[in-house]
């Protein structure tokens, strides 16, 4: 005989307990006084009795049915601390109570979610590496749009992975397993790109010796997508549009249109609105290919990921090779303008350079020469630290390295470094003193 389980969801079944628990109570209730109604005896002191005694018997039910509830919580709070993953927490929960043990529930589940949520960036996503707040948005937005068949705008600056973040739509997309193309409208010249889209006949122009299918015709039932859109000349726009609002093409000397079938990805590290507004961009084009937008973050709004996108390129360049505490300092300070193409640039060109450990002698001058006296040779916080550093030696030196790139941005003016720091101007004065920086040192007139 085949046992068949039937699922209830909590939010169902504990009103069922306690309004069940209340009708019963009634009923006990009405059934006591119609025993002694029945019987002419006084009810009050009998009454009295049975009163208290069903209101016990209700607390005990309740309390039973929220231990059963909590006490599972309970055993999964103080598993995920002692496994030693999640961050401290506080008292166990065991020891917790009241508004305090809420709290702690609260805390431990947003940490489950958030470590839940980097285990799926790195499963769904094992191309682009990051784990960061802003990338895991990113994830959602290209798991959400993937399913469709929406263009997609991709804006971002140059180098923060706009091609990957296409890849990915495509391969989590119905469209996966077919081609995916990809153009870069600014690295082709005018004349030839129109060629590269859309194709030519025979004979189309001088050199034409055969007929060439575009990338419209070869991205067919897949994906197409074109980097800097932006730098796309008019004439080309405005068959781009056509090809978008009509899904037909015509080959470059040809009469007979062609059918296709293409989801398009663009991308730009342009603000089109703008150029739209100089009469650069067709604002029909910009309206049509708004339809769902990807915002990549510069890397520089997301240093959590730059530790791990280091040790990502360092470990294709040679597994080998580690970085110095003092190093990933340095890298997480700069403000990287070429973003993870420039960041894989760094990395690689350290490597080549170091023999085990990639020192900060090791990086490009471009990035050090850029945080002022960060080449020094000299230890910065006790000698012996590359060996051993204590957490807070290695805080101390990260709190150093931003002070003095907010006095090198700011030309040594410590009111607006204060500002840039989100600290007040007495609380950077303390750290100038505690670390014997000289901010005049940074002022224009003495660099």
């Amino acid at each position: 005989m085949k046992n068949t389980r039937f699922n209830i969801n909590l939010y169902l079944i504990i009103p069922v307990i306690f309004a069940g628990l209340a009708a019963l109570s009634v009923l006990v209730t009405y059934r006591i006084m119609e025993y002694y109604r029945e019987r002419d005896l006084p009810p009050e002191w009998p009454l009295a009795f049975w009163g208290i005694l069903l209101v016990f018997f209700t607390f005990v039910c309740g309390l039973i049915t929220v231990k059963f509830i909590i006490d599972p919580v309970k055993k999964f709070v103080v598993k995920t601390q002692t496994m030693g993953v999640l961050r401290d927490v506080g008292a166990p929960a065991a020891a917790a109570s009241g508004a305090q043990e809420m709290h702690q529930f609260t805390r431990v589940f947003d940490q489950v979610s958030e470590i839940l949520s980097k285990v799926e960036a790195r499963e769904l996503f094992p191309d682009i590496v990051g784990q960061s707040k802003h990338m895991r948005g990113i994830f959602n937005q290209i798991l959400k749009v993937a399913p469709t068949d929406s263009t997609v705008l991709i804006i971002g600056e140059t180098g923060t992975g706009k091609e990957m973040v296409a890849n990915s739509i495509h391969r989590h997309s119905r469209r996966q397993g077919k081609p995916f193309m990809a153009i870069n409208c600014a690295a082709i010249p005018g004349g030839l790109l129109e060629s590269e889209l859309f194709g030519h006949e025979k004979g189309a122009f001088t050199g034409a010796a055969s007929r060439k299918p575009g990338k419209f015709e070869i991205a067919h039932e897949g994906t197409l997508f074109l980097d800097e859109i932006g730098d796309m000349p008019l004439e080309t726009q405005a068959k781009v549009l056509r090809a978008l609002e009509e899904g037909k093409i015509e080959r470059l000397g040809g009469f007979q249109p062609v059918a296709i079938d293409v989801r398009f990805i663009a991308a730009t590290n342009k603000a089109l609105p703008g150029i739209v507004d100089k009469g650069v961009f067709r604002q029909d084009l910009y309206y049509r290919l708004n339809v769902f937008t990807i915002h990549l973050p510069p890397l520089r709004e997301r240093r959590e990921d730059i530790p791990l996108l280091a040790e990502h390129f360092l470990s294709a360049v040679d597994a080998g090779r580690t970085l110095a505490s003092r190093t990933l300092q340095i890298l997480m300070a700069y403000d990287w303008p070429g973003n993870v193409r420039e960041l894989k640039n760094a990395v690689k060109s350290a490597a080549l350079m170091a023999e085990s450990i990639i020192e900060p002698a090791h990086l490009p001058v471009s990035i050090t020469g850029n945080l002022r006296g960060l080449s020094d040779p000299q230890p910065l916080s006790h000698p012996g630290m590359d060996q051993h550093p204590s957490m807070d030696e290695q805080l101390q030196d990260m709190e150093r390295v931003l002070i003095m790139q907010a006095l090198d941005q700011t030309r040594g003016v410590q009111k607006q470094a204060a500002r840039l720091l989100g600290i007040k101007e007495r609380s950077l004065w303390h750290r100038l003193k505690k670390y014997q920086i000289d901010a005049t040192s940074y002022k224009i007139g003495r660099r």
